[in-house]
This record gives C-alpha cells, sequence and structure tokens, in this order.
C-alpha cells in the first residue's frame, strides 16, 4: 500500500534544462502516479515556464499538474518542512529550513538526489547516510543503471505509449508534420541536441556528401552555433530550413518535454547531451551518442567510459568497437566523419540492442518507484514515527 506523504523537491536551475527537466519530470511522477503531495521550489520560474507552458514567471505559489510549483528566492519565505526533503544535484537547502527540520518533532527523510553516473562506486555509495552537524541525517540517492541503485526516471506508461506511437507510422507522420517536418521515404532521421561541439562541422559534411538522403531534425539550443557556421550563415532560428547535398536541416522550435519524447521516438539516431535528454534518449529505443558535459581535468572521460563498459557489454564487438569510435569522435571533436561511416555498417545491430538496452533498464526499476520504496523501508525502521 502506498503511503502518502509530503515531498519538497528543491533544484537550482543549471545549464537550462537539465536539472529542472529531471525534478520537474519527478515530481509529476510522484504526484500523478503514486498520490504524493509534492512541492516544487525552483529558483528560476522563467527556464520552467518553457518546460511547463502556462506557468507564471512571477508567481510565488502555483499548481501545476498535480504538483504546487513554488518559486525559491533569496528570501526564504518560511515554510513547514515536508515529510520527504530532496536536495536536488546538492543544491543546498535555506539554512532556515534546515533549521526548521532540526527543530521539528517529526522525523523528516532528508535524501540528495545525485547526478546521474555509471562509474563501479555508484552502487557502493547510495543510499549511504551521513550525520549532519545538526544532528540531521542526510542519506545519498544515486540515480543508476544497475540493480542496488535509484534506477532512472521513467513513467509507468512511458514504454507503452513509446511503442504504440513507434509501431503506427501514421502518428510519426502526424507529429512531424506538427513541427513543419514531411518525412522523406527512405530518409535517415536524425535529431540533434548537444552543446558547442566541434565534431559537428565533419559530420554535417559527411551526412551532405552521403548516398542516402538525411534530415537532420534541430531543436533551438547551444548547438545552432556549430551548424550557422557550417552552413555559412549568421544566425539559425526555430523555422528555417536548409539543404546542401543529401542532408537537409530543421530548425525546430523549443518544444514540450511529452514532444520531445516523440522527436526522439521518431529518429533513427539521436545525439543528445547532459543527464535529461541522455535518459529520455534511452527510452527511445533506438541508437544514440551522448555529449557529455565537459569537467576540468576531462572528470567527464572516467563517467563516459564506464558508461559504454556497460552499454556495450552484450553487444557484438565489430557494432561496440564502432559505437565506441563514433562516441569518442563525438566528444574529442576530431574524427566525426570517418566514425560515422563506421557506424553505419551496423545500423540494424546497434537498433536492435538499444531496445534489449531500455528492456534491460525496465527490469531494473525506476527512480520514483525506488524513492517511494525507501522512504517505506525508512518509516518501517524507525518505530513510533508520528
Amino acid at each position: 500500500m502506498s503511503i502518502k506523504a509530503r515531498w519538497d523537491i528543491f533544484c537550482v536551475v543549471v545549464d537550462n534544462f537539465g536539472d529542472i527537466g529531471v525534478t520537474w519530470r519527478l515530481a509529476r511522477q510522484l504526484s500523478v502516479e503514486h498520490g504524493q503531495h509534492v512541492r516544487l521550489w525552483v529558483d528560476d520560474l522563467e527556464t520552467f515556464a518553457q518546460l511547463c507552458p502556462g506557468t507564471l514567471a512571477t508567481a510565488d505559489q502555483q499548481w501545476h499538474e498535480g504538483v504546487e510549483v513554488r518559486h525559491w528566492c533569496k528570501n526564504w519565505p518560511g515554510a513547514e518542512p515536508a515529510d520527504v526533503v530532496i536536495e536536488a544535484f546538492a543544491c543546498q537547502l535555506p539554512t532556515d529550513y534546515i533549521a526548521a527540520m532540526a527543530e521539528s518533532d517529526r522525523r523528516i527523510l532528508w535524501l540528495n538526489l545525485e547526478y546521474l553516473s555509471a562509474e563501479d562506486w555508484v552502487v557502493g555509495c547510495h543510499a549511504l547516510p551521513s550525520m549532519q552537524a545538526d544532528g540531521l541525517q542526510k542519506y545519498f540517492f544515486f540515480p543508476g543503471f544497475e540493480q542496488g541503485t535509484g534506477g532512472l526516471i521513467r513513467e509507468g506508461d512511458l514504454i507503452a505509449r513509446r511503442e504504440a506511437f513507434q509501431r503506427d507510422p501514421h502518428l510519426r507522420e502526424a507529429f512531424l508534420q506538427s513541427l513543419d517536418v514531411d518525412p522523406l521515404p527512405g530518409a535517415c532521421l536524425l535529431s540533434l541536441f548537444a552543446y558547442e561541439n566541434e565534431a559537428v562541422s565533419e559530420w554535417l559534411d559527411t551526412l551532405a556528401a552521403g548516398a542516402r538522403p538525411t534530415q537532420l531534425l534541430v531543436p533551438v539550443g547551444r548547438v545552432l552555433g556549430d551548424v550557422a557556421r557550417w552552413l555559412g550563415v549568421d544566425r539559425l532560428q526555430a523555422g528555417d530550413r536548409h539543404s546542401r547535398g543529401a542532408l537537409q536541416i530543421a530548425v525546430l522550435p523549443f518544444v514540450t518535454q511529452n514532444q520531445y519524447d516523440m522527436l526522439l521516438w521518431s529518429c533513427d539516431l539521436n545525439a543528445v547531451r547532459g543527464e535529461e535528454s541522455f535518459i529520455r534518449a534511452q527510452w527511445a529505443g533506438r541508437p544514440l551518442v551522448w555529449h557529455i558535459y565537459p569537467q576540468e581535468e576531462g572528470a567527464h572521460w572516467d563517467k563516459l567510459n564506464a558508461f559504454l563498459d556497460l552499454y556495450l557489454r552484450d553487444l557484438d564487438p565489430a557494432a561496440a568497437d564502432a559505437l565506441s569510435a563514433f562516441w569518442r569522435a563525438w566528444n574529442e571533436g576530431v574524427g566525426s566523419g570517418a566514425a560515422w561511416a563506421g557506424l553505419l555498417e551496423h545500423e540494424v545491430a546497434l537498433r536492435e540492442h538499444a531496445e534489449r538496452w531500455t528492456h534491460r533498464q525496465v527490469a531494473n526499476g525506476d527512480l520514483a518507484g525506488k524513492l517511494m520504496l525507501f522512504h517505506a523501508d525508512w518509516l518501517a525502521a524507525t518505530p513510533g514515527q508520528p
């Protein structure tokens, strides 16, 4: 039986949409699927409004899809702590809120929701407690790809909706036409969402020179500057269309999270970045390439290599080598053209593998469900909990 509780999720918007994208999905799922009362505290409502149409960027309090959305401003307005408090991605709770938790006569579960990683130490650190100076205890909750982690965020009906969409070509065509994209018969359909990336130019050269027609769908974002330079234009904006050789490029407007899911489901391969789009591309059951956020001293390579070690584990060695080569070229900014040509030789094997990986992750459970179970187990281990 589901335990009804109040949840506070705190999010600082970093790098545009990654952190808020994950926390907004989590807040909705806890509310809609698990019947929890959820407050989502967001410091940047203007960015949030792009993910959640109808949001008032000037409102201190509002409700969307069953979630109470609060503006987390510099002058903390004061609020009674919830039963479960999630500090998303080490965003640091307000000092007064922590003090209120310490002074409360209720036991409050405090969780630090960490960034996603496939590194092998994650399993050992997941759900470990950390005693704080004020006597409170905080637990570290790690999303992940293996049993013994917090899993990936995934709505309960996501895979069924995705499979129904991909089985019906009319749904795909109607969705693409809603974006003013007419799919070309026999063309390779790709999506591109990345940080600024030196690999893009050589990749576009290869696509344009290819024998097979390719349609590239580019949602508005940071990579548009690289595409504009390759095209020799000053700037690109939503609605722009360009062609060169075998390549057609369509610049898409910013889309909602549900629309972005359908975009990923529609494509033959998706180039994604960060964490939010990286997770959603895996649920699409299609090959992908991940532009990981660069970190100082190359620390991001450890994370990328750790994921590849897991992802490629049961893939044919030749296909695994080809995919690995393209991912490395994509993130190094050199050699993406030749690596892409090698990747195309294993297109069928990579699609079949992407589908198998999706179902392997489904078997690992989902983030919201595992949070619910952790809370229930925590309550059971603390007799006398009010």
